[in-house]
């Protein structure tokens, strides 16, 4: 597994301004450029190609965002008519060639793929009515769109979207197993006969499907942690999330939080240290690790 070099061009010199993003020694780019800015466009010949796009909705609370996925052989011309009739986005994000490589199968391609694997990893709500077809590519082409999808789920996450990825994704190359560390093992959190299962990842912490969630919540926690009060009702009120039982409520999926302590928070109820609170398979303590960390 090689690193990689991402080189994000300001044109404004703001981090949420018009940017253009590409990785070194890759034929293709993407140009990221919210709402306000749309008018610019017009002037990037980048915008002017063959491409696949995502119409992004940025939230200010810790909801799901909704994402539309397209693709057009005049991605500039296509955005326009969506920013006439769709409302709900405030960013959009294209990808490109930077030669003419990149032709309307291939697009197709991608946008099957992109739609394929947002559904597979359920972190936005897709605003798309159906997920379009694959386009027929020989054997050598089909693979030159896989290395370009997981460039593009690269810039995606690099750019604070990582909508292609999946909470629970393991590594399935034997040379990235090989780097794997303590922080993909599993750590449970017992509270009232109830167990809850969660693993650190890059984003945070991650509560796994079928932990168990104390039903009742404190009164301190009712008055002072109004947020994750919040987010607690809007998991335990959504039956595609939380299955009710007499007992508890069990996650029916993985769920990403911010940090430990929110987590663990998020399952008893009240609040509590994360890293007191969560403990391996051993009984280590998840603060026993990180204090070993280092």
């Amino acid at each position: 597994m090689f690193g990689k070099t991402i080189k994000i061009y300001l044109s404004d010199a703001s981090a949420s301004g018009l940017r253009h993003v590409e990785i070194v020694n890759w034929s293709g780019q993407a140009v990221a450029c919210p709402r306000s800015k749309f008018s610019e466009l017009k002037a990037w010949e980048e915008a002017q190609r063959p491409g696949v796009y995502f119409l992004l909705e940025q939230h200010a609370t810790d909801g799901r965002n909704n994402v539309y996925i397209g693709e057009s052989e005049n991605v500039y011309d296509r955005l326009v008519e969506h920013f006439r009739n769709k409302d709900f986005w405030s960013e959009v994000v294209f990808f490109t060639s930077k030669d003419e490589n990149l032709t309307k199968a291939h697009i197709k391609y991608l946008e099957s793929r992109i739609t394929a694997l947002a559904l597979d990893a359920d972190r936005y709500d897709l605003e798309n009515s159906n997920t379009p077809p694959q386009s027929s590519l020989p054997r050598s082409e089909r693979s030159a769109m896989e290395e370009y999808l997981h460039n593009i789920k690269m810039v995606m996450g690099t750019l604070g979207h990582p909508l292609l990825e999946k909470l629970d994704a393991t590594s399935s190359n034997k040379e990235e197993k090989k780097l794997e560390t303590e922080e993909e093992e599993i750590f449970y959190f017992k509270i009232k006969g109830l167990t809850a299962k969660g693993k650190r990842s890059n984003e945070g912490f991650v509560l796994l499907k079928d932990s168990q969630m104390v039903k009742e919540t404190s009164d301190n926690f009712r008055e002072n942690q109004k947020k994750l009060l919040e987010k607690r009702e809007d998991l335990t009120n959504d039956e595609n999330i939380v299955e009710v039982t007499n007992k508890c409520f069990i996650l029916k999926k993985n769920v990403l939080m911010s940090s430990s302590s929110y987590a663990a928070a998020i399952i008893a109820g009240t609040a509590r240290s994360g890293p007191e609170s969560w403990k391996n398979s051993i009984g280590k303590s998840l603060k026993q690790i990180e204090e070993e960390s280092i």
